[in-house]
């Protein structure tokens, strides 16, 4: 999967998304990153390296993974495939937001 295509996954799901409150940046490696302003109604996606409340770090393979349904996120949590910097408690609703 390419950046694109996680980009444009995390579009599909942010139209039908409550309000998140909260900007949160999924740093994907190489640099790349996907920020979702959670502040905007609808929520807005970009591939912006803004400012953001809280960071998601994890691979694209396993962004990849996490949006299929095929990784938890919690278990990816516990086992540092996925590192927040920021608030768990964005990071826990980022996750239910993204669950498949």
């Amino acid at each position: 999967m390419s950046l694109e295509s996680v980009t444009d996954a995390l579009r599909q799901r942010a139209g039908s998304a409550a309000s998140l409150g909260h900007k949160v940046k999924f740093a994907v490696g190489g640099g790349e990153v996907v920020h979702w302003d959670g502040t905007a109604t609808p929520p807005v996606i970009s591939n912006d390296d803004d400012d953001a409340d809280t960071t998601i770090a994890i691979s694209l393979d396993d962004m990849e993974k996490l949006l299929s349904g095929d990784l938890d996120p919690t278990f990816a949590y516990a086992t540092g495939k996925i590192k927040v910097e920021g608030s768990v408690g964005v990071a826990l609703k980022m996750a239910s937001l993204l669950g498949d």
